[in-house]
């Protein structure tokens, strides 16, 4: 990758190729990864789909948002697996399903605060109240 983000929290996405490929280099900081559409859709299938990170990004952020508050609280989490998927309704509005499991010796009240607080997640509260995208040429 050519370009490497002056701040940690940008992240810089790249074509890999001049021509005839969907597939994007990431550069997140000091993590890589590869973006791209699967065979059926024209890409290589080298790497997630865009909707794939997005939904991994609401996965994991839920994840650890859980995770924090139950250490916090010193509620006895073990795991939690989050299954996300995407749809769109009859009015073409985007539908993220997330089912929470939530592993541990915990409460029924205590499994139900948790739900509650998946809810606070960051990428959740973005993804539900919206959000605004500047875009600009430069260059």
């Amino acid at each position: 990758m050519d370009a490497q983000p002056k701040d940690p929290h940008t992240v810089i996405v790249n074509l890999r190729d001049t021509e005839g490929t969907y597939t994007c280099d990431i550069n997140a900081g000091k993590h890589q990864m590869v973006a791209d559409e699967p065979v059926p859709l024209g890409g290589d299938d080298l790497g997630a789909a865009p909707y794939q990170y997005l939904k991994a990004a609401l996965g994991s952020c839920t994840a650890m948002t859980i995770r924090m508050y139950a250490e916090r609280k010193k509620w006895a989490v073990e795991n939690v697996v989050v299954t996300l998927r995407h749809s769109r309704d009859a009015n073409k509005q985007s539908v993220f399903e997330r089912d929470i499991q939530i592993i541990g010796n915990l409460t029924d009240d205590q499994r139900e605060r948790l739900l509650d607080i998946a809810d606070r997640c960051p990428v959740h509260k973005t993804l539900s109240n919206g959000t605004t995208i500047l875009s600009k040429l430069v260059g």
